[in-house]
């Protein structure tokens, strides 16, 4: 049972931001306001936080200081009337840059997770009648296949299939970006060629160096993450951002340099590398390392 203070503020957070996920725009995750582990997950991550100075507000309040700093300098290069224009436009950036995820967190609200509740509503009717073994089997169905459920079809084994392949596709670690005249995936050739005495290699998404223990997080739903530890992920989406608040670095499987992960590393000014294949297997929980992100080298230490 939550304490009733923090029971109060989680209903607040799922009255307004509920109907976001992990994923979101796939209409088969569930929203928040169904199942609040992830959020739960990143207080938990924020609570363990050694030091005031490393809380998100802070974080954030420092951010904003730099940039006022940055744009006084930006603005002190230009003479005369445009000097006090460039200070102004550069302003209205920052202001208004966050209005560029509007649209999705509309989309997301007003169409995706509507259509998500009458998907589950089908769904739940099917049960009743024992045409589905669960209300978000609807998911795995076309819309004719769902009305020939409810015309009494069986669909059973069409959805055991499916879900099937979608459980090996999530398991996937590796998406090839480019590809060689023979197939061969040429970040896996590169890699296999440059590692030595068991260091992984990767393209520098923000620089520095960092040496801490490995966690390994498949998925951010429920995950934590203690200070300092280097977070070793298959890929991130805006819903792992919260574990960047505690991560000392960040080694990815896939992404590139202007992928979630390496914007976000950027922004928090953590070490991070990019299109490190294989990392989810080759680096275990507990394990220390040191990320040189600046050279793109993993190193391992021994087991």
């Amino acid at each position: 049972m939550l304490p009733p203070t923090l029971q109060a503020g989680l209903a607040e957070v799922l009255a307004r931001f509920g109907f976001r996920s992990v994923g979101e725009i796939d209409i088969g995750v569930p929203r928040w306001s169904e199942d609040p582990t992830h959020v739960l997950g990143a207080i938990a991550n924020h609570v363990r936080l050694p030091d005031e100075a490393l809380a998100p507000d802070a974080r954030f309040a420092d951010g904003a200081r730099e940039a006022e700093a940055m744009i006084g300098e930006l603005a002190g290069r230009v003479r005369g009337p445009r000097r006090h224009l460039v200070a102004f436009f550069l302003r209205r950036v920052r202001a208004l840059m966050g209005a560029r995820e509007e649209p999705k967190a509309n989309l997301v609200l007003r169409l995706l997770t509507p259509v998500r509740a009458l998907g589950l509503a089908a769904g739940r009717r099917l049960v009743a009648d024992d045409r589905l073994d669960a209300a978000d089997d609807v998911f795995f169905l076309t819309l004719d296949e769902l009305r020939g459920a409810s015309g009494g079809h069986d669909v059973r084994s069409t959805v055991a299939s499916r879900r099937a392949t979608f459980e090996r596709e999530r398991r996937r670690r590796h998406i090839p970006r480019i590809l060689l005249s023979d197939g061969t995936d040429a970040e896996l050739a590169l890699a296999t060629g440059s590692n030595v005495a068991g260091d992984l290699h990767g393209a520098t998404a923000s620089p520095g160096r960092v040496t801490g223990v490995a966690r390994v997080i498949l998925s951010p739903v429920g995950a934590y993450l203690e200070p300092g530890e280097i977070l070793v992920a298959p890929s991130t989406d805006p819903g792992w951002t919260p574990l960047f608040l505690t991560a000392g670095g960040l080694v990815m499987e896939m992404g590139g340099m202007m992928s979630h992960g390496a914007v976000v590393a950027r922004e928090y000014g953590i070490p991070a590398l990019v299109g490190v294949a294989g990392a989810t297997e080759r680096i275990t929980t507990g394990q220390r390392l040191t990320l040189d992100a600046s050279a793109g080298v993993v190193a391992l230490d021994p087991a």
